[in-house]
């Protein structure tokens, strides 16, 4: 996707085709509803999307009030809650939020004062939950309650030296790894949380390296997103490919999406 262009792109890997559908908003989201639609974060806003008539549902908003904020990254949890952070388009310090949103469409506050609200991901056993906050150039651990969705701050699993980049998007693989894309670090890095060292590098021909998710028919393949912003025109023609999406063999595997279990939709409208 393409966040400030309001774009969603399809690839098909068997065919090599891509297509796109463009949005009047911010599209920061896209994750799986359990009905086979998608669930969309669009500028402020979550909104249930079907495929086949490109209709949208809009489902609820976070900060009305906050016309600066917009969502940034998303998850579903393996209960089917859908976790979604803010920030100011500013990036003004400690003015975003993480939510939690279940079926009731009611958006609980869990993670107040954040800047840049990013890379999320539950271990197998659904006990712990990781999350970034990207300028704190870390990776917290909580442990997590996955009856309530209640989390509780444990440690700070991983410290990211600032040479290396900001850690930015971030996914999990069977192996309990940590696969993070480092903004400004040319690569997605995969970081053991248990003892907090780099154990694997994925290098890529871009500086901004903002998100990463396991796919492909065994999920060993890395769909790796990178960004233009914040480049200038010398370093775009340095580095072409910037703002290119990759694909990546890994000798590892991921997990596949939870879909989001959002039964009882309403519009806001």
């Amino acid at each position: 996707m393409d966040i400030e262009n309001g774009k969603l792109f399809e690839h098909k890997i068997s065919s090599g085709n891509t297509n796109s559908i463009s949005f009047p908003h911010r599209l920061a989201v896209v994750l799986e509803g359990n009905d086979g639609d998608f669930i969309l974060g669009l500028d402020r806003k979550l909104a249930g999307y079907d495929l086949e008539t490109n209709e949208l549902t809009w489902l609820l908003e976070v900060e009305p009030e906050e016309s600066l904020h917009r969502f940034n990254d998303g998850k579903v949890d393996p209960k089917g809650r859908i976790w979604i952070g803010t920030l100011s388009t500013k990036f003004t310090t400690g003015v975003g939020s993480l939510y939690c949103i279940d079926q009731d469409l009611i958006p609980q506050k869990k993670l107040p004062n954040l800047t840049i609200s990013n890379g999320m991901a539950w271990t197998k056993d659904s006990k712990t939950f990781y999350f970034i906050d990207s300028p704190t150039q870390q990776i917290q651990e909580f442990d997590f309650d996955i009856d309530t969705g209640a989390i509780e701050f444990k440690r700070i699993a991983v410290e990211i030296p600032q040479e290396m980049g900001t850690p930015d998007g971030m996914c999990i693989d069977r192996e309990g790894m940590l696969w993070v894309a480092h903004y400004g670090g040319s690569g997605v890095y995969r970081w053991n949380p248990t003892s907090g060292e780099l154990v694997d590098k994925i290098e890529l021909p871009v500086p901004h390296v903002t998100s990463c998710c396991f796919g492909g028919k065994h999920l060993d393949y890395l769909l790796i997103t990178t960004a233009q912003e914040n480049l200038t025109q010398d370093q775009l023609i340095e580095y072409p490919q910037s703002g290119d999406t990759f694909l990546v063999k890994t000798d590892t595997q991921g997990f596949l999406p939870n879909h989001a279990q959002l039964i009882n939709r309403k519009s806001t409208d």
